[in-house]
Formats: C-alpha cells, structure tokens, sequence
C-alpha cells in the first residue's frame, strides 16, 4: 500500500530533476501544451507502491503488467496519471469538462502511424515552403546572401499621438540581446534605428550609424510615453482606439553561409526587402478568404480582461497578417488530409503551435529565444512582440533545429512523444552519473501498437463533468488525480485561445460532439472564478460532488489518492469538507516537488514547489503516530517531511514548509471531523466547521507555524543527510489504528 511503501526521499529526487527538463524525462507532454502537469514519476510510484508488493526502488525500473486493475482520474487535465497507469497495464477512465484537455489526452493515448505522421508533417512543410517560404527569408547582413532565414521577427507595439497623430513606439527599453549568449550587448538606436554593440550596458556608447547617443532605458513606463516628435505625454493602453499597431524593428536571422566562422547571433534592422515581404503578407492575407483563422469575440474573464484593456476585442486580431496568411494555409493543408488519425495529429500540431505564432510572444533578451504566450500562464501583454518563423528552421544535417516556435520544432517534439510512448524509459541517477534505463514490455496506447500478443488494455476518455460520469459502483481499484486549486489559473480562459481555431478544424470532418460550444468555458467548472461569480463555496460543492461520484465507483477501501498545494489555509477547507462528504478519510500526507522554482510564472514569488500528496480511503488503517495531538505534534510531523524532502535532494523554503503544514492540518481535521459530520448542512456551514476546529485545536495556521523551526527551512540538505543517514521507513514502524 502507498502508505507503508511510498518513498519519498527517492520520489523526490525523481520528481525533483524531472520538473528541471520535463520533456526529457516524458517527451510525451510535447504532444500538446498543458498547464502545471504533476510529475510522472509522482504517478508511477504511487501506482507502483499501491499495486506492487516489492520495494519501490527497485519496483520503479522493472517492467509491469497490471491487467484487471482499473484507474481513473476525474481532472485528467494533461493526463499524467492516466498515461502511467496505462502504461503500466491499467484499465483508464479518464475525464475533464474542458474539450482541450478531453483532445489533448485522446492524441497522447492513441496509436498513431509514426512513418505516415512524418511523411505527411513533411509534405505539409514543402507545401508550406512553397506558398509562405519566401515570407520567411532575409538578406544576410555579413555576406550578403539573400536566401538566409529569418528566426524571430521583433515588433515595438506603437501608439498614435493625441496632439500630432504620428506613431509613437512604445520601447520600455533599447536592449535587444544581453551578452550571454552573445559576444557583446546589442542596443537599438533610439534616433535612426540601427544596431550597434557595446560591451557596457552602462556605457553603451553612441550609434555606429548616425552618431546619437546610445541608451538602454526607454520612454515607455507606467503606462505612459513622450511622442518623439511633438514631446506630447500620452498614456497607453487605448481600449477604445482597438488592438495596437506593431513596427518592425530588429531580425535575428540565420545564415548557413556565414554560420560556420561567426561568432555569436546574427541581427540586423530590418532593411527595405523585409519591409516589402510585410507589405506582401499584408496583402496576400487581405486577397485570401480565411476560413480558419477565427473572428470569434473575445469573451470577458478574469485573465481576457487583460486584453480587452489593450484593445483586442476578437481572437483573429492577435495575429499580423503573415501569421494569419501561413496559419490559414497549413489548416486548409490539414484540412485535405484523408487518414482521420494523421489529420488529428498535425490539427494538435496547428493548435501546439499557436502559443509562438501570435502577437504576444516575447522576446527572452538573455535566453535570446521567442517566450510563448502562455509562459506566464496568462495573458502577458508586453511592448516588445516576437513573431517567430512559421516553418522552422532545420539544420542542414535534418539533425535539430535553430530557433524555436515553428512547424518542424512542433513536429518533432509531437514525433518523439510517440516514439516514447512504445518505447518508455526512465533515468536513474548514481552520484553524478545518469544513465537511461529502458522499460522493456512497458508501452502507452489504445492498442498494442503492433506487438504480438500483447494485451488490449481498456481505455475510456470522457469530455464532461465529472460528477455526472456513470460508473459502475465498485469498479475501480483507484483514483489517482491532481484536482484544480482554488483561484488558480483560468484554463479555460486560455485554453479558448486554441480551441477556437481547433473547432473549425475538427468540424470540418466530425459530428461537432464536445466542440459545439462557442467556448471550452462552462458554468460546472471548479475553478475560483471573479467573472463568473464561483467563489470558495461553489469550489467546495463541485469538489465535494467529484469526490462522492468516485467514492461510489471504488471498491472498499481502495485509494482516492492526488496532489494539492495553496499558499492559503483557506484553501484547503474545501478539501477537508470534500472528504469528509464523500465519506474518505486521509489515511497519509506524502510531501513531494511539483513545480520547478526557476518556473517564470511563480519565480520570485515565495510560492511553494512542494505537493502535499493526500493518500484518501474509506477504510483502512492510519499509523498512531500520525495523529497528531496538538499544533506542536503536528510540527513535528512537517518536520519530519521537510528531512525526509531533504534525503531526496530538495532545499525546502518556508513557502514550502507553509504548505505542508496546511496539507497535515487539513488531514487532521477530517480525521476528527468525520464521526459527527453532517454532509446536509449548507456548504458555508461546512466551511465553518472546518475553519472552527482548524482555529480552535490547532490555533489556525499561526499555531502550527510557530511550531516549526525556521532555521530547518534554510539548511543545506547534506548536512541532514549526515545526522539522518540510517532514517526509518516512512510509516513503517508505527502502530495502526483503523478506521
């Protein structure tokens, strides 16, 4: 069982380098972008410790089969859990009320063609090189070669002056590229334009073509910017004059002539050809009747409220004219595609696609690379835009490609998720040395992908809520899932940036089934939500709901296990009232990191990294010393995570020692809360009783948080490694106490 055989000194050191490069460890999660996806290995080793009665370490690298066993996942989201536990043998019911992720995790589950994929992907490129290639092409700055190819496109979003009416480029600052990646710093003239490098950022020097004095800074600050030739102040953003204007101002490009002896980036201003191929695409967009590029509105919500601030009204005004020329083309290419499988596959090429072919993509001055738009999962409006080349751009060996955001980048990395998925392997890691270890037998898919005598494995993906799913009573042997947070990220405020266009596509040959809506948005979604009115109490019935249908398809006793972290007590309330309604006690709280610090939408913010992983059954035994007395017992047990975190290689903060000490708190109250409760009262009466016991017996956060030694947070991990180097098993000694 999880709780006796869970290791988490070893899980987290898996779980740990895997969110450092994710996609390395499971290409699968390239086949389409999904929001804060849970470690497999998590999954894989919650799997194995319930199912496999051998000690995980060495459980994780051998070969399963687990047929009879029936998993599912209720928020399937990106879906990891399922993914593992077909992997692995299971039988899968998997389900998500948002169509994009019912989509996603179809194309990662079925078999697919991997020789006919390829051909077609590549056919569709030449075809697309043909009619758009020459979008795409610039003249090279050092010898002079007019075929080299254009990587990124850098536009300044512009303004029109309320005094003169002449453009105002909105720069916040001068600095195209940093020299990290670059031999010297690159700056942008503020007077004529051009390009000169320096070595000091604080002393750039004076242009290399007109003589004017260089600058980093910018004009654009707070929403407020002088027009260069009138000297009028004028504030930005202007809902009410539409979508902003874009000027061309720089080109990073690449030159296969010249790659071989230059030193570093090759970057230029845009000279009258570029300029000529805007005004090309411009037309040639305006000659074509778009039948894809979407004109939906826009709708309001608690993150495309963003956008309509800047002006944007429709999701087609998003895109400039070469975008929307080259998008168009390759889906009425898709469109004619007769396979049905191929043609779903490069249609989730087209739509993986779209987060680094629209007007909001940045550029990284110091990774110099395009930033897509959703690597702040949100809507990021930024001054500075980054269109990157629509085909991509191959090496002349076809080994790689240079840049990122094109077709051949989404290509390949959707063709080694497949190749992953009937060949898995896993990485083992002895000191400083990581070695590959393939899973022989292993394979994930709806068919056997060709093996002979291999099992079927029975594979059930629905789009829908979850609550109203019909399953069989006492049919599944697990649930393994990572359930929204309240407040979190509105996925499906993002995710319509996607399925707008992929709709059109999928209409074009299917009955419209989970794509009839206008939007992926619905009332039944359990997301905290300003705009749409959900707050905690909506949170917590939908919640509740969920955990009751699931309850009900579990045989007796089986785990109902998933991950949750908040930096909120408030927020696990609704997790205490869910379990407690759906009869489940918390039977374990495992510790294990889910996000990776470095990540762009949480660095910085003291947000924790670190899942509580809520081990839930409706009958069992729970170790008498995980019950904790008082809030200082209970700091002893997130004491106890945070050595056994640090055993694993994790440098836990107090952010992460905040959200375990919550986790242990909410596992606690439905432990006591469970023998007088009452699943009828009104959701806010439950809520209280939860925030009254948490206040009451343990003090509230406060109380247990001023248990914990602070100091523990900050100390190196080797240090623990010495004093704890002989640590017991988790929960392996302890006397039980059933339920």
């Amino acid at each position: 069982m999880i709780e006796q055989r869970f290791d988490i000194p070893f899980v987290s050191g898996l779980a740990l380098r895997e969110k450092q490069i994710q996609q390395n460890y499971r290409p699968l999660i390239a086949v389409h972008k999904w929001f804060a996806r849970r470690p497999g290995s998590l999954f894989r080793a919650l799997l194995l410790s319930e199912f496999v009665d051998t000690p995980l370490r060495d459980a994780y690298y051998a070969s399963h089969d687990l047929p009879g066993v029936c998993v599912a996942d209720p928020f399937m989201g990106g879906g990891t859990p399922l993914m593992e536990a077909n992997r692995v043998g299971c039988d899968v019911l998997g389900c998500d009320i948002n169509p994009m992720s019912y989509w996603i995790v179809r194309q990662e589950i079925e078999h697919l063609d991997l020789q006919a994929y390829r051909e077609a992907a590549d056919a569709l490129r030449r075809g697309l090189e043909d009619d758009v290639g020459r979008l795409y092409r610039t003249t090279c700055a050092v010898c002079g070669d007019a075929n080299a190819h254009t990587k990124y496109f850098l536009w300044v979003k512009t303004i029109s002056c309320g005094n003169c009416g002449r453009d105002v480029n909105l720069f916040p600052g001068y600095l195209l590229a940093e020299d990290r990646r670059h031999p010297k710093n690159v700056v942008v003239c503020p007077k004529c334009g051009d390009l000169s490098e320096c070595g000091n950022r604080s002393k750039p020097g004076t242009c290399r073509t007109c003589g004017a004095v260089l600058q980093v800074e910018g004009p654009a600050k707070r929403g407020r910017c002088s027009c260069p030739h009138c000297a009028t102040m004028n504030a930005f953003p202007q809902p009410d004059a539409g979508p902003p204007g874009h000027t061309l101002f720089a080109i990073e490009y690449h030159c296969p002539v010249c790659r071989p002896t230059h030193k570093g980036r090759f970057f230029k201003k845009p000279d009258q050809a570029d300029m000529d191929r805007v005004t090309e695409a411009k037309h040639s967009c305006a000659r074509m009747r778009l039948r894809y590029a979407p004109d939906d509105l826009i709708p309001p919500g608690d993150e495309t409220d963003r956008l309509h601030r800047w002006g944007y009204r429709r999701y087609r005004e998003m895109f400039n004219a070469r975008q929307l020329l080259g998008l168009e083309t390759i889906c009425r290419r898709i469109a004619a595609v007769r396979d049905e499988r191929i043609r779903n596959a490069l249609a989730t090429n087209l739509s993986d696609l779209l987060r680094y072919q629209n007007m909001l993509c940045r550029y990284d001055a110091m990774a110099l690379k395009s930033l897509d738009i959703f690597s702040v999962h949100g809507f990021p409006v930024g001054l500075i835009q980054c269109e990157s080349n629509l085909l991509g751009i191959t090496h002349g060996s076809g080994d790689g490609n240079v840049g990122s955001g094109g077709w051949s980048n989404i290509v390949d990395k959707y063709a080694r998720a497949k190749e992953y998925c009937a060949s898995p392997f896993e990485f083992r890691h002895e000191g400083n040395r990581k070695t590959r270890v393939d899973i022989a037998g292993e394979w994930i898919g709806d068919s056997p992908n060709g093996r002979v005598g291999a099992r079927s494995r029975g594979v059930a993906i629905i789009c829908g809520n979850a609550a109203k799913a019909r399953v069989v009573p006492r049919s599944l042997d697990a649930v393994f899932t990572d359930p929204p947070y309240f407040g979190n990220v509105q996925y499906a405020e993002l995710m319509d940036f996607c399925y707008v266009w992929l709709r059109k596509l999928v209409d074009d040959h299917a009955a419209k089934g989970p794509f009839g809506a206008q939007t992926t948005r619905t009332p039944d979604e359990i997301t905290g939500n300003a705009s749409m009115g959900r707050g905690l109490d909506s949170f917590t019935a939908g919640l509740s709901s969920v955990f009751r249908t699931m309850v009900a398809g579990l045989k007796p006793g089986a785990p109902l296990a998933f991950t949750y972290h908040h930096n909120e007590l408030s927020a696990y309330y609704p997790v205490v009232v869910a379990l407690l309604d759906a009869g489940l006690v918390c039977s374990g709280t495992l510790p294990c990191p889910a996000e990776m610090g470095a990540s762009i939408h949480i660095s910085g913010t003291g947000s924790s990294i670190v899942d509580t992983v809520f081990v839930c059954r409706t009958t069992g035994t729970v170790p008498k010393r995980w019950i904790a007395r008082d809030a200082a017992d209970l700091a002893r047990l997130v004491g106890e995570d945070l050595e056994r975190l640090r055993f694993g290689g994790v440098q836990p903060t107090v952010g992460d020692a905040r959200c375990l000490a919550f986790g242990h708190m909410a596992r606690m109250a439905a432990w006591s809360l469970r023998t007088e409760w009452c699943a009828d009262l009104a959701v806010t009466e439950k809520l209280a009783k939860v925030s009254g016991w948490m206040d009451c017996e343990l003090g509230g956060a406060v109380g247990v948080l001023k248990h914990l030694n602070q100091d523990r947070v900050a100390e190196p991990a080797q240090q623990w490694l010495v004093l704890r180097e002989k640590g017991e098993k988790y929960g392996a000694r302890d006397r039980q106490v059933p339920f």
